[in-house]
């Protein structure tokens, strides 16, 4: 049983996993003299979480969070996805089924604090839905056309319909013009890689099958709408910073961080 107490409001938890195809070690990277997951950590301790949860699949990862004041705790080596990790760290905290957790990705080191309240005040607010996440305008043709930048349409009260790798919402006639094309109006919608769940859902979510939408699209939160259950979408009014997936990404955080 873990030693960290579960705590009101809501929990911040961070997965972080050694393994990494692109960049091997990721969660210890060196950021200005500290290691990335540390940095993730520290952004998300500014929100107004309760508490704030590295679940690591390394024991050098648990003892780099600990170095620095940072909790965490460590979990199997064996998860299929962040969620899964996640869902595993909700029952060694004993959250309550109702309790909000925030997933803030180990990768996003220049992550606002803002955002992650945002997020989790969505998901307070709208008792219908078992999860929020967030989205903000797509202000380029070929954003909207990169298959790597997902999109996101919603309803009227700003829930997710549907997320995909295609450009949705498309027009039309939009085949007849992709060589000289504009945005569609209103503006579509990128979304964005954060995650609050009511704990008790979090933990039901890896025993769900898998949805057949979410295999060809490759985005797990498809399982969630297959399954029936509702995503409500916060609207930001600008992009997040910038992640870290490769080691040129890794060095234009660095940079950013030096200059301050």
């Amino acid at each position: 049983m873990s030693t960290l107490r579960p705590s009101s409001g809501f929990t911040v938890l961070i997965p972080a996993r050694l393994a990494s195809s692109r960049l091997p070690d990721k969660p210890l990277a060196d950021i200005a003299g500290l290691p990335m997951v540390v940095r993730v950590a520290q952004r998300a301790m500014q929100s107004s979480a309760s508490q704030c949860v590295v679940a690591a699949d390394d024991p050098r990862i648990v003892e780099a969070c600990r170095a620095h004041s940072v909790q965490a705790l460590l979990t199997r080596t064996d998860h299929a996805s962040g969620s899964d990790r996640l869902a595993e760290a909700s029952s060694l905290l004993d959250l309550p089924d109702d309790a909000v957790v925030v997933n803030v990705q180990g990768d996003e080191p220049l992550i606002e604090p803002a955002l992650i309240d945002a997020v989790a005040g969505e998901l307070h607010r709208r008792s219908d839905c078992m999860m929020s996440t967030a989205a903000h305008a797509i202000d380029s043709v070929a954003d909207f056309l990169n298959p790597n930048v997902v999109k996101v349409v919603l309803d009227r009260a700003g829930t997710a319909l549907y997320f995909s790798r295609a450009p949705i919402a498309w027009w039309r006639d939009g085949m007849d013009n992709v060589r000289d094309m504009t945005l569609p109006s209103p503006a579509p919608l990128r979304h964005v890689g954060i995650y609050a769940y009511r704990a008790g859902f979090l933990r039901r979510f890896p025993g769900l099958d898998v949805a057949p939408l979410e295999r060809t699209e490759s985005l797990e939160q498809l399982r969630v709408l297959w399954h029936g259950q509702r995503i409500a979408v916060h609207l930001s009014a600008h992009a997040p910073g910038p992640g870290v997936d490769t080691p040129q990404d890794l060095q234009r955080v660095r940079d950013l961080f030096t200059r301050g």
